[in-house]
Formats: structure tokens, C-alpha cells, sequence
């Protein structure tokens, strides 16, 4: 399963990993004055998280830096700026502020299920499950998917896309606090028709799969990637992952074969060092943008499955989330801290091409998504955690 090219990087050690996450601890307690009570925008402009308001569907990702900095120090100003957004974000899901959309596990895991997990926190675990709520709201009978985004009953809405495997931890995780088994089986029934239509043979994805009104397949489709047929890399990622943190939950061996095959497919296309490119159709020596925030995916994917696997396949899994994460740390993090920035450089948020719909935003910057697992990577690698996911 190793690429060739992955001896080229050392693997991180533990001396290492701690202070990585000291410095990306102390980052996050410099940014926590600056949008006190507020969020980061998905991406930097010029190095720099515009403040915003929590609306964005990446929202939930800042309150997670937070607690896994709450995490690692112990501090207080951690734990109070966190349980401020905590209120915020039952505020969003109770007042139904721009939810209208399927992210709701990238919304709530990071920010209410992490403040119910690590303080008892009431109202997080309230909004979280509201959240569920409104995500299986989003479910169409008809075909077995939660739809991604637009009006329910509109034939060209009739889709969803590889990231919802993200959001479907939060599923289990509500099926399991309130013991309605409603939320794992329509967890369940989306993953069954991602499996079947989004993976494709080689074990490459697409990022938009569209159903007809019937619910049968129809074709799939990009808006992120570089085309429709390429392998837009962060949609790996989101296989990779997700697949896993399913498996998590349900020990369906399905799910650990399709890990097994979206991570041999994604270290085919990777450069020397491990980080790719924002689309895998561009290889070595490209000069595209990279997509750190993918590797950083990829590295969490990787320590979960360790969970689970046994022997030398164990042992290269760990040696490789090892690697990666030794890149972006060595790499792809600034060579200071300072106010409003991130914690590793050379994401891609969206890139436009001449083949897709996408608004160029973030093109070579900081992701809030990225910062978030790239502080998870690191946490998972310096002790048994508890994932927010």
C-alpha cells in the first residue's frame, strides 16, 4: 500500500507532534480575542480568517481548534470561548439560521457534540440533536440519500455529494444519546447508495452524484473538482474518512473495504510529499495549487483505521498518517504566528476551471476545515482521543 515516493518523508516523532500542537494551541489563543463570540470565514484572504458570522456551512470548525485546545492545556479561556459558540450554534439550529443544507455534522460535531462530550454541556447536546433532526429532514425515500442542498422537491436539486459522509457521524451519534434507531438506518441507508454510485471501480470518487426523481442513478458530476471524470482531492479525503469513521459505528466490513480502496486509489496520485494537489488529476511536477487540508484528512482517516486493523497493514497505516502529517508540520505551517492566521498553509477551498461551476475562493490559503484536522491529526498521534466525530 506504500508509494513509492513516501520514503522521501520521515515520520513524524512524539517530541514532535507535541510541540506542533503546543504551537498550533498557542495559534488558536492568539486568533480567540479576535472573533470573540463570532467565527472564521471557510478560508484566508491574503493569510489572514475575515471574521464572520456563523452562517457559513464551515462554521464548526474554529470551535473545534478550540477544544482540542481546551484539550491539551486545560485552560479555562478555551473552555469559555467554546461553550460562548456552543450558544451560538443552538441559537443557529433553534431559530433555523441558514440549515437549510446538509452539513449539519460539519456544523455540530466539532462544536456541540465535543462541548456535550467534554463538559456535560446541556444545550450542546440539545442543538446537536435538533441538528440531526434537520439533517434527516433533508432525506429522500426516493433513491435512499440525504439530498445536499436545494428546495426537497425539485428534480434538479435531486443529489448529494461524498462530503455528507462527514455529516453522518452525527447521525450515530444521536441514534445512540436518545435511542431512536431512526437516525442510524437512514445513516445507514445514504452510505449504502454513496457505496454503490459515488466510488468508482478504482476506488476514485465523484463529488456529485445526481438521482432521478425515481430514485434511480443517474450520472456523476463535479462542482469542486477539475472535471466531471478527475479526482477532485478533497472528495478523496471525505471518502477516506468517512468511510471509516462509519465502520466506527457499525462494523459493516463493507466500509473498511471501501477505506481500503479510496486510500490505495489516493496514494497513486500523490506527489513526494504526500500532500496533493487540489484536483489528483495533476501529479508531480504540476504547477497547480496544492490542498494541504486533504492530507490532514486523509492523516485522521488513517489513525482511526489503526483502531481497527491488525498487523502490517496496521502498522503501514500508522507509518503513513506518520509521514503525512510529518510534511505538514515540517512544510506547510507559517514560519510565525500571528493574529487571524491558520495552521498550515496551501489549501484549496474552490478552484474554478474551464470545466467546472466553482467560485474561486481560497485558493492557496489557510481552510478552517484543514486547521481543524490538521490539530485532530496531531492530537490522534499524541494520545488515545476521543473524537468529536
Amino acid at each position: 500500500m506504500e508509494h513509492m515516493d513516501s520514503v522521501k518523508i520521515q515520520p513524524i516523532e512524539a517530541k514532535e507532534v507535541r510541540a506542533a500542537l503546543e504551537q498550533a494551541a498557542t495559534q488558536t489563543e492568539m486568533n480567540l480575542p479576535v472573533y470573540d463570540g463570532h467565527c472564521q470565514n471557510h478560508s484566508s484572504v491574503n493569510g489572514v480568517y475575515p471574521v464572520c458570522e456563523n452562517t457559513q456551512w464551515t462554521c464548526g470548525f474554529w470551535p473545534g481548534e478550540i477544544w482540542l485546545s481546551y484539550e491539551l492545556t486545560g485552560e479555562e479561556k478555551f473552555k469559555t470561548a467554546a461553550l460562548k459558540l456552543t450558544d451560538s450554534f443552538a441559537e443557529r439550529i433553534e431559530k433555523k439560521i441558514e440549515v437549510d443544507h446538509h452539513d449539519m455534522g460539519f456544523l455540530y460535531s466539532p462544536s456541540c457534540v465535543a462541548a456535550y462530550k467534554l463538559t456535560g454541556s446541556e444545550t450542546g447536546k440539545k442543538a446537536a440533536i435538533l441538528a440531526a433532526d434537520q439533517l434527516i429532514s433533508r432525506f429522500q425515500k426516493k433513491g435512499s440519500f440525504i439530498q445536499a442542498w436545494g428546495a426537497m422537491d425539485d428534480p434538479s436539486c435531486y443529489r448529494y455529494i461524498i462530503d455528507c459522509l462527514l455529516n453522518l457521524p452525527l447521525l450515530y451519534w444521536a441514534g445512540e444519546v436518545t435511542g431512536k434507531a431512526e437516525y442510524a438506518d437512514i445513516a445507514h441507508q445514504h452510505i449504502t447508495t454513496c457505496l454503490k454510485n459515488s466510488f468508482r471501480p478504482d476506488g476514485s470518487t465523484y463529488h456529485t452524484f445526481y438521482m432521478n426523481p425515481d430514485g434511480t442513478p443517474s450520472h456523476g458530476a463535479t462542482c469542486q473538482g477539475y472535471r466531471d471524470d478527475s479526482f477532485w482531492a478533497r472528495g478523496q479525503a471525505w471518502g477516506v474518512y468517512g468511510s471509516i469513521l462509519s465502520y466506527r459505528y457499525t462494523k459493516n466490513p463493507e466500509y473498511l473495504d471501501t477505506f481500503r480502496k479510496a486510500l490505495a486509489f489516493y496514494q497513486t496520485r500523490l506527489p513526494q510529499d504526500l500532500v496533493p494537489y487540489w484536483d489528483m488529476i495533476f501529479t508531480q511536477g504540476s504547477d497547480e495549487p496544492r490542498d494541504s487540508s486533504s492530507a490532514a484528512i486523509v492523516a485522521c482517516g488513517l489513525l482511526e483505521a489503526v483502531r481497527y486493523l491488525e498487523g502490517e497493514e496496521q502498522k503501514s497505516c500508522m507509518e503513513l498518517a506518520r509521514r503525512m502529517v510529518g510534511s505538514l508540520v515540517r512544510s506547510y505551517t507559517p514560519a510565525s504566528l500571528s493574529k487571524g492566521a491558520g495552521q498550515i498553509l496551501h489549501g484549496t477551498y474552490s478552484k474554478k476551471s474551464p470545466y467546472n461551476t466553482c467560485t474561486p475562493e481560497g485558493v492557496d490559503e489557510y481552510t478552517s476545515w484543514g486547521d481543524y484536522f490538521y490539530m485532530e491529526a496531531l492530537t490522534r498521534l499524541d494520545r488515545d482521543w476521543e473524537l468529536y466525530w
